[in-house]
């Protein structure tokens, strides 16, 4: 991956609405999910998310296809790859990287 297409796609995700659409269509899988399912799940207006879908749609990250009337949106899974390729390529310089720890989430004791 170029680092021109690596920066596009992380500026897109660089957004608190984008960054959510992004990852409910990762969640949804390759099957995606219609417009108005993503406004309603997340809460956002439908010309607020023609916009980010549009953001996200020419950082090459989602892609859309009609069907009947609606449209259905779906991540483009081989450049979420390419993105997490291209910034561990490097990772650990070329060393096997040690395991991840599991970090764990803070609770409010009830």
């Amino acid at each position: 991956m170029e680092i021109k297409t690596a920066v596009t796609a992380l500026c897109a995700l660089a957004q608190e609405t984008r960054l959510g659409i992004y990852r409910l269509l990762v969640e949804a899988g390759p099957e995606g999910l219609c417009a108005g399912d993503i406004g309603a799940r997340l809460g956002v207006a439908p010309a607020t998310l023609s916009f980010h879908l549009a953001q996200l749609a020419n950082a090459g990250l989602v892609d859309a296809r009609q069907q009947s009337r609606f449209i259905f949106y779906s991540a483009n899974f081989e450049a979420m790859n390419g993105i997490v390729g291209f910034l561990t390529e490097n990772c650990c310089g070329g060393r096997p990287c040690p395991p991840a720890k599991a970090k764990r989430r803070k609770t409010s004791a009830a």
